[in-house]
């Protein structure tokens, strides 16, 4: 397979996992009390999803966890990230947490620990009970108050075996897929209501870091963003400030206002024909600013925009790209993947090393990274992912490359463990190391899997890579 006659090898300690989504994998959306999510009530809405798909099975994860974590030790990692579903812990949004939803995810973190991975949760993966949607959703400032008290009541119960608690998964895709865009649950175009979707997630964030640091200053609690470098398509002014504007709603909007204690200068006046911001009330940006022990970092591809025409444009993210949505995405010739997201690794080394430069000092976790390939089954019944397994290979060197630059960087995760319902995609694309035959649930490993086992185990990459 490689030649291991040298090895590129990351810090002691670094850590090495997967991540997972709830509703990506979980099935058993009426089991055990769960009460309906966004995403429930949104994958039935005729054509919001890849062939009407839903989550409603997925992976079967809620019965399968055991086979699971098999294969979790097998990949040799020490972390496993998955997220807590909000509507199977707290089925209405609100009021005492669900004894059934308790023990699923106790008997997943025992199971973990038995086999010597330490389980890293998020608790907020875009699956909003509906009730609360049904109450305003983000936009509305009681769902920011409602999520902290969620997050505490979870923290009190699961604090003794889980030390790193992150609050958002991905807050812009919430705020402005979600309500700008209408790409992602819940469905809304009102750019208004994603901007204060946006302050009231952050909000929830911050009041969540504060509860959950008064029950326990032994966890390590942080946030993820999903960190998109934006580059002007060529140095003519309008093109440099398409790049100034998109950057400000999609990566500064949350960087500033965690580590500086308020939203960019410039982002105002970007927006000033949609909100005042008036939703914001004295002392909400103390309460964002928390302290964190560390941010996560969710990469996929870099930006390239030229200003437009004026005309919206048609692409689903610059729709989201609220105040800016004249602004065009422009394509380059590298390769994509099968979500025709460009393959730019060194996009992440860069990402990484600015978030050290501008924001640092954090330590910072790779929290996702991974690819969607139109994998094929070969005669054996193997799945021969070289493209994934070169995918992962070179922003793996990318992240050592931010290393060397001086970035704290501590771990890895990989997106994703299972093939799994992707979202506004369903059964599409497949980002997984691990094979689902969706009408049997037989889980067959790809030669990723095996892949990334080795650098696991040997915690560092073989130089050179050969893969055949």
């Amino acid at each position: 397979m490689m030649n291991r006659e040298h090895t590129l090898g990351f810090p002691d300690g670094f850590v090495w996992g997967t991540a997972t989504a709830s509703y990506q994998i979980e099935g058993a959306v009426t089991v055990g009390g769960r009460q309906p999510s966004i995403w429930d009530t949104f994958s039935r809405r005729p054509g919001a999803v890849h062939n009407g798909d839903t989550g409603d099975i997925a992976d079967d994860h809620y019965h399968r966890y055991r086979e699971d974590v098999g294969l979790l030790a097998d990949l040799g990692v020490t972390h496993y990230r998955f997220s807590l579903a909000w509507p199977r812990l707290q089925p209405d949004g609100k009021g005492a947490i669900n004894a059934d939803g308790l023990d699923f995810y106790t008997r997943l973190v025992d199971e973990l620990l038995a086999h010597g991975i330490q389980p890293w949760v998020t608790l907020y993966h875009w699956d909003l009970p509906q009730a609360l949607e049904d109450a305003g959703g983000w936009p509305v400032r009681d769902t920011a108050e409602r999520f902290a008290e969620y997050a505490a009541m979870t923290h009190e119960k699961l604090h003794d075996t889980i030390a790193h608690w992150t609050t958002l998964n991905e807050p812009w895709c919430s705020a402005f897929l979600g309500y700008a865009a209408g790409a992602h649950a819940p469905g809304r175009t009102e750019p208004a209501a994603a901007l204060a979707a946006a302050h009231h997630l952050m909000l929830g964030h911050g009041l969540a870091v504060a509860a959950m640091r008064a029950q326990d200053s032994s966890s390590q609690l942080g946030i993820t963003l999903n960190l998109t470098p934006v580059s002007p398509a060529t140095e003519d002014p309008a093109d440099v400030d398409a790049a100034r504007r998109v950057d400000a709603v999609s990566n500064r909007l949350f960087l500033d206002s965690l580590f500086r204690g308020h939203y960019p200068d410039d982002l105002p006046a970007d927006v000033a024909a949609i909100s005042d911001f008036g939703f914001a009330q004295d002392g909400d940006a103390a309460v964002i600013a928390a302290p964190i022990d560390f941010l996560g970092v969710n990469y996929y591809f870099r930006e390239f925009v030229r200003a437009g025409t004026g005309a919206p444009a048609a692409d689903p993210h610059a729709r989201a790209w609220v105040g800016s949505t004249d602004v065009e995405p422009v394509r380059t010739d590298l390769p994509t993947t099968a979500m025709g997201w460009e393959i730019d690794p060194s996009g992440l080394s860069d990402v990484l090393t600015w978030v050290h430069r501008d924001y640092g000092p954090v330590p910072i976790y790779v929290t996702e990274n991974g690819a969607a390939f139109d994998d094929v089954r070969d005669e054996d019944g193997a799945i021969r992912d070289n493209d994934r397994i070169s995918f992962l290979d070179s922003h793996f060197r990318a992240t050592l490359q931010a290393v060397e630059d001086g970035a704290d960087v501590r771990g890895y995760f990989v997106w994703t463990l299972l093939d799994n319902f992707e979202w506004a995609y369903g059964y599409d694309k497949r980002f997984g190391l691990i094979h689902v035959d969706y009408a049997t649930q037989a889980r067959t490993p790809k030669d990723s899997a095996r892949w990334f086992a080795e650098v696991t185990r040997r915690n560092g990459l073989a130089e050179p890579l050969e893969v055949r």
